[in-house]
């Protein structure tokens, strides 16, 4: 390309030549030059991401007020979403002892509470296709429907006269579920790059923690008081019609696409335009197309776990998933999805019983079922703490396999405290410290599958590969604290610990793995080629398979 013209020099962006090496363009203006000399630059790599690519010269400052109003507009709504439905998922454990298994009659044994708890993963796990409905439907109609669609389903538990009815409620509130809270992560990725993607899954999914905490707090004071209505039943009314009032604002607030956000200026939208092409390339008709439409191909390779290096090496899956779908990535294949299904698995074990049977825990421990709602809390505020710290260390210094490891030796101290000891005190300290260990763990698998896949649609895939498999530990986690175990339910405890520390060893053998396949993309393509700071230098289309593609350890 030449010299561009002088209509064109005037734009905001610095035109550069479509090679690798930038070529020096003559400007007229005084800051436009200074912009390039900044560019092209190794010592300005802190300030800049210089894609000769492209042609786009995003300025750092321009770039961290449009993080600033990303984080300021969806993270609120989006916490304040999944807070409800993490309320309303696990009040099911407050309203068991606030009276509804002598009102509904549920067995002595407590299967039929068991089988409470696990339709609704049934239900969870077949309805996890709808991950991918965030990037096929505008997320706002979606997400509005999902919100209003489980809020009323909550409510109606209220009205519940029969252990069937509640069977099929529970059943419905997981298909609703199942369709918001898993997408949430694989909608965040078009909004953040993947190295300022976990803080923010962080942010979001620590409602999960605090949702928990609170719905104690809460249940303690709803069913401490009189009321003409069961206590039960005013807990499923109180935490569900809120959902109501968020369904709106998400309808009319939560934006599509960095590039349809309405609350942004034209200088935003350039730098919004920009970003996405640093995360996955070609211009800004591609990058426009990011919502509306899967790439069939990228679900297919997911699913085998591939990525396909030629048409010779996998050549059945071209015939599975024909042109115009069929398209070819370049990396090795890895395993990762699968392994990180099955630490998902894992930890859904403790994840999923936990907020659901402390409560009873609680009662066992010989509190009174009205304190035992409200001792149900602190645990999870400290949870919600370590989350926001553990996610905030793995983005910093891109160590989530490490933080893995160490979070789920910490929950499985907890439960084998839980399982050893018969003292109240030390007992209450193992809860700290499994809710400690599983929640953060269970928050930082999550960006770390989106982090390592190579396209918009492998990371949909990934994710909802991940909640399809990982999604069953629950059926196994929601059963391992039988009625005739207690007052200490050793082997809930047991089998929680164990799975722990399996999990611990499932993230040092990702780890180990994706370190390989580093070093052999190293070997193909060479080193990624790194700025004065030590950082790599950004070029476009860095989070899709590629040259420049490398896996987050």
């Amino acid at each position: 390309m030449g010299s561009p013209s002088e209509k064109e020099s005037t734009a905001p962006e610095v035109a550069l030549q479509s090679t690798n090496a930038p070529e020096v363009v003559p400007l007229s203006d005084p800051e436009k030059q200074l912009a390039h000399e900044e560019l092209t630059s190794v010592e300005g790599s802190e300030k800049n991401h210089n894609s000769a690519t492209n042609g786009r010269y995003v300025d750092r400052a321009a770039e961290l007020r449009l993080l600033r109003k990303f984080d300021l507009r969806l993270i609120p709504i989006l916490f304040t979403c999944y807070l409800l439905s993490y309320i309303d998922r696990s009040n099911v454990g407050n309203a068991k002892i606030a009276g509804m298994q002598e009102e509904l009659h549920f067995s002595a044994d407590g299967n039929d509470y068991s089988w409470l708890l696990t339709i609704f993963y049934i239900a969870y796990i077949l309805f996890e296709c709808g991950t991918l409905m965030w990037k096929v439907v505008p997320p706002h109609i979606w997400g509005a429907a999902m919100v209003a669609g489980w809020g009323l389903i909550s409510t109606l538990q209220a009205a519940a006269t029969s252990w069937s009815g509640m069977m099929a409620l529970r059943f419905l509130l997981g298909a609703f579920e199942a369709c918001f809270g898993p997408g949430i992560p694989f909608y965040l990725s078009f909004f953040y790059l993947r190295k300022e993607l976990g803080w923010r899954i962080g942010l979001f999914l620590s409602a999960g923690p605090l949702g928990t905490c609170f719905a104690g707090a809460l249940a303690y004071g709803i069913t401490s008081g009189h009321v003409s209505i069961a206590n039960w039943r005013l807990l499923f009314l109180v935490e569900g019609l809120p959902c109501f009032v968020m369904a709106a604002v998400v309808y009319f607030f939560l934006p599509d696409s960095p590039t349809k956000a309405t609350f942004l200026n034209e200088e935003d939208m350039a730098v919004a335009r920009s970003r996405d092409v640093l995360q996955v390339g070609g211009d800004d008709s591609t990058t426009s197309k990011r919502i509306g439409s899967i790439v069939w191909s990228d679900i297919l390779a997911s699913l085998l776990d591939v990525k396909v290096r030629t048409h010779q090496e996998f050549f059945f899956i071209s015939l599975l998933c024909p042109s115009p779908f069929w398209q070819i990535s370049d990396a090795n294949a890895t395993g990762q999805n699968y392994i990180t299904a099955m630490m998902y698995f894992s930890c859904n074990v403790s994840f999923s019983s936990l907020p659901v049977f402390l409560p009873t825990i609680l009662t066992e421990m010989h509190f009174k079922p009205i304190d035992a709602q409200g001792l149900s809390a602190p645990p999870y505020f400290v949870s919600f703490i370590v989350v926001l710290a553990s996610t905030y260390f793995a983005d910093r210094y891109g160590q989530r396999g490490f933080t893995v490891l160490a979070l789920s030796l910490v929950g499985a101290i907890g439960y084998i405290v839980l399982a050893t000891t018969e003292a109240t005190g030390p007992r209450y300290f193992g809860v700290y410290l499994a809710a400690a260990g599983i929640y953060p763990t269970i928050i930082n698998i999550l960006p770390w599958v989106l982090n390592n896949q190579g396209s918009d649609t492998k990371r949909g895939a990934g994710i909802a590969i991940l909640n399809l498999i990982g999604q069953c530990g629950p059926l196994l986690g929601t059963r391992i604290y039988p009625a005739t175990d207690k007052p200490y339910y050793r082997l809930g405890m047991w089998t929680c610990a164990a799975f722990m520390l399996f999990n611990g060893l499932l993230a040092i053998t990702l780890r180990t793995l994706l370190v390989w396949e580093n070093k052999k993309l190293d070997q193909k393509y060479g080193p990624v080629e790194k700025g004065a700071d030590g950082k790599e230098l950004a070029t476009a289309g860095i989070e899709n398979d590629g040259p420049n593609f490398r896996y987050i350890l």
